[in-house]
């Protein structure tokens, strides 16, 4: 069996896996803490990766990164049917998952806890880093690992924007299709076997990453409770 597809998905998901955290993160924040005229519209937009047929995502981001696109015609990147093509449309299908349990997790952090760190002297970065993320994580966590379970599942919009190129482009959900095109069966069930222990995988730490968020904030609230030059030299 050919592994060279396994090793560019695993490379194109962590490229991916780091975008979607970074605006995932970012995203949920805005959305659970602000409200903003259009809001809803926003959220609607950052959703529709998950209902839009793959040949519809793969067609607009076509018209976003392809010939005609201010990313060619201003800048000259040439980027369709490239493995940065391939990042893309994982990243793009992966986000709305994270964004959603993200959000979620970052909404159900008790704002009391965020006042009290506040009143002792923390600034909103440390507030951020030291109550609302901690206490978020798991939420996070499990966004995160959704998101990049389907990046590396991700099969029509990156065979629309990035190709079926053996060896530059093909990731394994494009080299199964091929392997059953071809009937070469060996190479579709190996592949196909490894892909589902992932999957798997990611579900069960998913199930694993449930939050127990009572006891987390009682531990939160505790923290608080300490003097705060009991928490200066603790910290």
């Amino acid at each position: 069996m050919n592994w060279a597809p396994l090793l560019l998905s695993i490379q194109v998901t962590a490229i991916a896996t780091v975008l979607i955290l970074v605006i995932g993160v970012g995203a949920a924040l805005v959305l659970a803490r602000c409200t903003f005229p259009g809001q809803r519209i926003v959220e609607t937009l950052i959703n529709l990766p998950l209902v839009l047929p793959p040949s519809v995502l793969g067609f607009y981001l076509l018209l976003g990164l392809g010939r005609g696109s201010p990313l060619v015609d201003w800048f000259g990147w040439q980027v369709v049917f490239t493995p940065a093509a391939a990042v893309i449309a994982s990243t793009v299908v992966g986000l709305p998952l994270m964004i959603q349990s993200a959000r979620a997790a970052i909404a159900g952090v008790d704002p009391s806890l965020e006042r009290a760190a506040r009143t002792l002297g923390d600034s909103e970065p440390r507030v951020l880093w030291r109550i609302t993320l901690p206490l978020a994580r798991r939420g996070i966590l499990a966004g995160l690992v959704l998101g990049s379970a389907r990046a590396l599942g991700e099969f029509g919009a990156t065979l629309m924007v990035a190709g079926n190129l053996p060896g530059r482009t093909q990731t394994m959900p494009l080299a199964i299709y091929d392997a059953v095109q071809a009937r070469r069966y060996e190479d579709a069930n190996g592949l196909v076997a490894v892909l589902t222990v992932l999957a798997f995988a990611c579900l069960w730490w998913v199930r694993q990453l449930e939050p127990a968020r009572p006891a987390e904030q009682s531990e939160a609230r505790r923290e608080m409770d300490r003097p705060a030059a009991y928490r200066s030299e603790a910290g």
